[in-house]
């Protein structure tokens, strides 16, 4: 059975107008259930993760801050949302929520977090609407509990995940690929392992074509057992701060081919949803749920 992490946390509150669509996160499970991808069955809650487990990936002092909410004003406005129990809470079940997709990911080969996908925050800071960097925690779970050897992760989001690749930096064990816009945020960049940079106004046959070049190069290369997927859709034309200019079934054709190179080489994959800011929250919604659909028709769910 797919297995998709949600709780209720996930939709935060913000204020009026923020460029966060926070509300995706509960059209996403209602969209897929009015539409008979999923069932009530397939959704299950996480739970709050602990200090412990959230230091796997972050400076312990660090995550203290967070915790005691008493994080340096300079460092909660990289953040960009205002700092709250409820925040911090969000991003705890969030990590709670992608370590245990995978987990269930390894069970039935692909598990699914509703959230997560948080690749701007770094082993000691938060950026860009993440605070606790959820794969890069689930990724160092896996390896601690001897649950996997060498993880591949996938960062399509337009934005580089370069939390992931600071935290991952010199891990031989994590093998950090990203292809991302060269002119968007972040705008000083960290250094994956392969970090493929394009250049805006990129379009569906050149981003296609740049990823079947690279993708199974590096499952050959790499030769990951596990393998988590930031499946961000800002790389969509009408997303406000994306700048690419890929189609709806652009972006589908990315996700299948990113799922269909997992079954072809048998990894189990950890799919987050990452970004997306369209000006229409359905063409967000829209583009999540395909990511969805493509899961259930590849894996016969």
């Amino acid at each position: 059975m797919l297995k998709i992490a949600f709780h209720p946390e996930y939709i935060h509150p913000v204020r009026a107008g923020h460029r966060f669509p926070m509300e995706k996160y509960e059209l996403i499970p209602l969209q897929l259930l009015h539409e008979g991808v999923v069932k009530t069955e397939n959704f299950f809650e996480p739970l709050l993760v602990s200090f412990e487990i959230a230091c796997l990936a972050h400076d312990p002092d660090y995550v203290q801050t967070l915790f005691d909410l008493t994080l340096d004003p300079k460092m909660v406005r990289r953040i960009g949302f205002p700092l709250t129990r409820s925040l911090v809470d969000r991003e705890r079940y969030l990590v709670d929520g992608t370590i245990k997709s995978a987990l269930y990911a390894q069970q039935n080969g692909i598990s699914f977090n509703i959230a997560g996908g948080t690749h701007h925050a770094g082993y000691d800071f938060g950026e860009g609407f993440c605070l606790l960097n959820d794969q890069a925690v689930a990724a160092r779970y896996l390896l601690k509990n001897k649950l996997a050897k060498k993880i591949l992760i996938i960062d399509l989001d337009v934005h580089q995940g370069n939390g992931t690749a600071h935290i991952f930096q010199d891990d031989q064990d994590v093998f950090t690929f990203s292809i991302h816009g060269d002119k968007n945020f972040p705008f000083i960049k960290e250094s994956s392992d392969l970090d493929l940079p394009v250049s805006d106004g990129i379009t569906d046959d050149v981003y296609l074509q740049l990823l079947s070049k690279h993708l199974p190069n590096l499952f050959n290369k790499v030769k990951p057992d596990f393998v988590f997927y930031q499946a961000g859709v800002d790389i969509l034309a009408t997303d406000k701060l994306g700048k690419l200019k890929l189609s709806p079934a652009g972006c589908r054709l990315r996700d299948e081919f990113v799922l269909l190179n997992c079954l072809q080489y048998q990894v189990p994959v950890q799919v987050c949803m990452g970004g997306g800011y369209s000006l229409h929250i359905k063409d967000i919604v829209n583009a999540h749920c395909e990511t969805f659909k493509i899961a259930v028709d590849l894996y016969n769910f």
